[in-house]
């Protein structure tokens, strides 16, 4: 039995072709836009609708197994990393994502303060800024 049928097993949900070839594309890292997820499914199980990873999606962030997070100007991405709480840095001018951990290394961030009577569980931060790659591309930019 594979990893992602074990995780589907624990957590409650059926296991499918699609579901487990969705979650082994997630477990490989990075913040997947939908489009990219299917692109990678349809290699591994030849045909699938772009409605269905759409479900298998929604039905794995509502398991706790996958993380949707939609940086503002960005199609919604979806990362297996879940469960602690951590923030993202985004490029500003290439939209490339990546994950960083609390800033104290605890969950301060959850405490909002006033809650209004929530039970807070998660708090989202995203952090804006040029990657290395854009730097290096803009300096090249102004030197010319």
């Amino acid at each position: 039995m594979s990893t992602g049928e074990q995780l589907l097993r624990a957590n409650g949900l059926r296991v499918t072709r699609p579901r487990v070839a969705v979650l082994d594309v997630l477990t490989q890292g990075g913040h997947l836009e939908v489009e990219e997820i299917t692109r990678q499914v349809r290699d591994r199980l030849d045909s699938v609708s772009t409605q269905a990873v759409y479900d298998v999606l929604g039905a794995l962030s509502r398991a706790g197994l996958a993380r949707r997070i939609e940086p503002a100007g960005s199609p919604a991405r979806f990362e297996a990393r879940v469960g602690d709480n951590h923030h993202h840095i985004v490029c500003r001018s290439c939209g490339t994502i990546e994950d960083v951990d609390c800033a104290v290394g605890e969950r301060p961030c959850l405490d909002p303060g006033v809650a209004h009577g929530f039970e807070v569980d998660e708090a989202e931060v995203t952090f804006w800024g040029l990657c290395p790659s854009c730097q290096r591309e803009r300096r090249a930019d102004r030197a010319a």
